[in-house]
């Protein structure tokens, strides 16, 4: 007995698989035009800050746990490390280039391209510019909220389940 699809159902299997279709073509194999858009999005959105700061912290800690035990090593050491920066500051570029690979699976190349040209106008760079400190105090107002929240939900639901006869 052969099942009969409704229209409904026959253009809903459709339109999945047109949608799943759509995302297949840019999202497992990116051309190198939206490759080069996610690369161009990365830069200019500011992402690359926080590649950018990678090296240097690890170099630092490095050298913090050494001196530790052998500060005789300082000079040394960190002659040493200075010299190995460019050596390790080189591998970003695989980090820019599979968050790109990365970015590009998840938006179609014309997404990328309006994004990058966003991030590339005077609005987009002042977004960047602002975001670090935006960041950080709006980071402060969502632990605020968070801290009062979890009082005044503990304080509600202790309240709900007193008129429920439950005391916790």
């Amino acid at each position: 007995m052969a099942a009969t699809l409704s229209p409904l159902k026959t253009l809903s299997a459709a339109l999945l698989f047109s949608i799943g279709g759509s995302f297949a073509a840019y999202a497992d194999d990116p051309t190198p035009a939206a490759l080069e858009a996610a690369r161009t999005v990365i830069s200019a959105s500011g992402m690359t800050r926080s590649f950018d700061a990678i090296v240097p912290q690890m170099f630092g800690q490095l050298e913090r746990n050494v001196l530790a035990t052998r500060p005789e090593l300082k000079d040394t050491l960190h002659a040493t490390l200075l010299a190995l920066v460019p050596e390790f500051t080189k591998t970003e570029i695989d980090v820019i280039n599979s968050s790109a690979l990365i970015l590009a699976k998840h938006m179609s190349e014309q997404e990328l391209k309006d994004t990058a040209a966003f991030f590339l106008s005077a609005s987009g760079k002042k977004y960047v510019e602002a975001e670090p400190a935006a960041f950080n105090e709006i980071s402060g107002i969502v632990q605020a909220w968070s801290q009062k929240l979890s009082v005044d939900v503990l304080t509600r639901a202790h309240e709900e389940m007193k008129k429920k006869g439950a005391d916790f």
